[in-house]
């Protein structure tokens, strides 16, 4: 299943990453975070099973979408005994809007039932248990740790990713990787926010089509701006 790959951390000088590299992404983090203050989940949600459904349905689609899809849906399954039982064509017809619902379906379905047959109907609170959940990866397991657990993780969505090579933080692709990659050059406690900040830039800034490089506030930091001077740190 997706996103159980273990993560370890490189702490040898051979494999730790350049100083210079760990202390331009520590400075972009400050940057970000003086630009973005209130940077947070958009979703809705108000327990760690309502933010794991949401998260679940937030694939291809964006926030605001789902956040228009789950009033109603948790108005009918608001806890996973609920959402186990759930007739699959009322279920589709709920999420309808926030594309794929067919896959969708099953997975909420599955988690759903996982969740009350394995860990007594509560949302599990490790990421070993969240993965094992049926459609659920570590980039939903980091979202639900971090902002329903306080437990800090780094969310590899498209901007994270996207965002993370243009910065030259990493040159991988594999999200796996990348959360790896980051995880050395972030402080473990700022992980949750630093990837609130990295997504709100992603949707609001440096978008995949029209990046706003000429109006971009860490422009400075970033080796894929216009005219950078930035040197890549590998």
């Amino acid at each position: 299943m997706a996103g159980r790959t273990p993560l370890t951390i490189a702490t040898d000088a051979q494999t730790a990453p350049p100083v210079a590299l760990v202390r331009r992404a520590r400075t972009i983090n400050r940057a970000l975070a003086e630009v973005y203050p209130d940077a947070h989940c958009e979703l809705d949600y108000r327990n760690p099973f309502e933010l794991l459904v949401a998260t679940v349905l937030s694939a291809q689609c964006t926030d605001v979408r789902v956040n228009q899809v789950t009033p109603a849906l948790f108005a009918r399954y608001p806890d996973a005994a609920t959402m186990a039982s759930a007739d699959r064509d009322t279920l589709e017809e709920l999420i309808r809007p926030t594309g794929f619902f067919r896959s969708k379906a099953e997975s909420l379905l599955g988690l759903s039932r996982d969740i009350v047959e394995r860990f007594g109907g509560v949302v599990p609170g490790r990421q070993s248990d969240l993965v094992t959940l049926r459609g659920v990866g570590r980039k939903t397991a980091n979202v639900v740790l971090g902002n329903a657990f306080g437990i800090p993780g780094i969310t590899v969505d498209t901007h994270m990713g996207r965002l993370a090579r243009r910065l030259g933080l990493t040159v991988n692709e594999d999200p796996v990787v990348v959360e790896r990659d980051l995880m050395a050059l972030i402080e473990r406690r700022e992980w949750t926010l630093w990837s609130h900040r990295v997504i709100f830039h992603g949707r609001r800034r440096c978008t995949a089509r029209s990046p706003q490089c000429g109006s971009c506030e860490i422009a400075a930091l970033c080796p894929s701006a216009p005219g950078a001077k930035v040197r890549q740190e590998r």
